[in-house]
């Protein structure tokens, strides 16, 4: 079997380093929106890095842009959760199961190329350009009981997870009065402030939600993704895995891009003003968006094979951390990188990953954004935060950067 070359990126092994002790998660006081400083000083010393894991594997850091696509693209980087060790402080212990049923990050050839074959025809860019008339009818809704609620919301709950949340309810087939109860599950699934106890069962409700509507598509088609692939040879713990997948990669991502990415353009008036006079600009504006921001921020890989990369020698079984913003900030790939310029063709950023596991939904999400960004900035010219930046709260997790709530406010009429 082929695979795609990790290709070294330069012609000759950087010195010797001491290994890294810990993986830099700090972000900068006062800058929401940039990654841990200490990020970018490696990625200049060198783009692949020794890496000491809190367990106490010898891993690496991959930091540099070519670096991060080679080990994405290279197959003999294994996505399974069970040979992975975990970079992140308060892990040493953790040792993850292999992945749950129908999820598509944690699996490998051949398994992943059967489900992702029997769903990639439902994500094409046609068909979810021919969603874009229900995603602008979803954002006016929202849009318009912004306007009766306000003059100041959360953005979070009044806009940024309900339009993805429907979206999802229309690709699955939700039933309308069915609806409520679902964003209520998944709103609470996705939160972070409130308890562990809750979110697990909230998303055990989903679960159990996604298994009961597998069963009703199988008795009774309708015209969506789930009852689609009822016509597969899946199983129905398999439907209700994918299901449950798609939930979640769906939801709590585009969320967060549409929360966090209002925080970053009320902080750049000039950008706002740039996409509220030009909607066509939406296009380059959600690729930028998603480059500067990078919500899901590191992954890690494990060698399957001993692999040469970048002149370095990595092992069989070794982990790979790959932090993604730090790759999408990298100045030999992006000039200036730190400067947010929705005008930038930002063109193969690394945000929705790439190769094999590249996201499934992306051209979903792009359409969600490129709608509801220029709508909800022409709707409200006067939208601006109701808080001081630094008192948004972040959501600084280990998987996914955010904000937990968007105080906006605006200008009467």
């Amino acid at each position: 079997m082929s695979h795609e070359p990790a290709t070294p990126t330069t012609p000759s092994a950087p010195p010797a380093r001491e290994p890294l002790t810990e993986l830099p998660i700090t972000r900068p006081e006062g800058c929401p929106f940039a990654p841990p400083a200490e990020l970018a000083e490696l990625r200049e010393e060198a783009p692949l890095r020794r890496m000491r894991y809190p367990d106490g594997h010898l891993g690496w850091l991959a930091t540099g842009y070519s670096v991060a696509r080679a080990v994405a693209a290279d197959r003999r980087f294994s996505s399974r959760y069970e040979l992975m060790h975990m970079p992140f402080p308060g892990m040493a212990a953790a040792e993850l199961p292999p992945a749950t049923v129908g999820d598509l990050t944690g699996i490998d050839p051949p398994h992943h190329t059967r489900y992702r074959r029997l769903l990639m025809g439902k994500f094409t860019v046609r068909r979810m350009r021919e969603l874009t008339s229900r995603v602008e009818q979803i954002t006016a809704e929202h849009l318009d009981a912004m306007e009766r609620q306000g003059p100041q919301v959360d953005l979070v709950k009044a806009f940024a997870h309900p339009v993805p949340a429907l979206m999802i309810c229309e690709l699955l087939g939700v039933p309308y009065t069915d609806r409520a109860r679902f964003q209520q599950h998944a709103m609470t699934a996705s939160s972070t402030e409130g308890s562990v106890e809750d979110q697990y069962a909230a998303m055990a409700a989903l679960q159990e939600f996604v298994g009961e509507l597998v069963l009703a598509k199988r008795a009774r088609p309708t015209d969506d993704l789930l009852s689609d692939l009822t016509g597969t040879d899946l199983t129905d713990e398999e439907l209700a895995g994918l299901g449950s997948f798609l939930l979640g990669a769906g939801l709590d991502t585009t969320s967060n891009m549409l929360s966090l990415g209002t925080f970053a353009l009320l902080t750049h008036p000039d950008q706002a003003d740039a996409l509220r006079a030009d909607p066509g600009l939406a296009e380059q504006a959600v690729e930028e968006l998603m480059r500067y921001l990078t919500i899901a921020h590191t992954g890690v890989r494990a060698a399957l094979e001993d692999i040469e990369l970048d002149g370095q020698s990595i092992r069989a079984g070794e982990s790979v951390t790959v932090s993604l913003q730090a790759a999408n900030r990298d100045p030999e790939r992006f000039p200036d990188p730190d400067r947010l310029d929705l005008r930038r063709k930002a063109t193969g950023h690394l945000a929705f990953g790439h190769g094999i596991h590249q996201c499934l939904g992306q051209q979903l999400a792009r359409v969600e954004m490129r709608v509801a960004f220029p709508a909800l900035l022409t709707r409200f010219p006067t939208l601006r935060l109701a808080v001081p930046p630094h008192e948004v709260p972040l959501r600084n997790d280990l998987s996914m950067h955010g904000v937990q709530r968007l105080p906006v406010t605006w200008d009467a009429a």
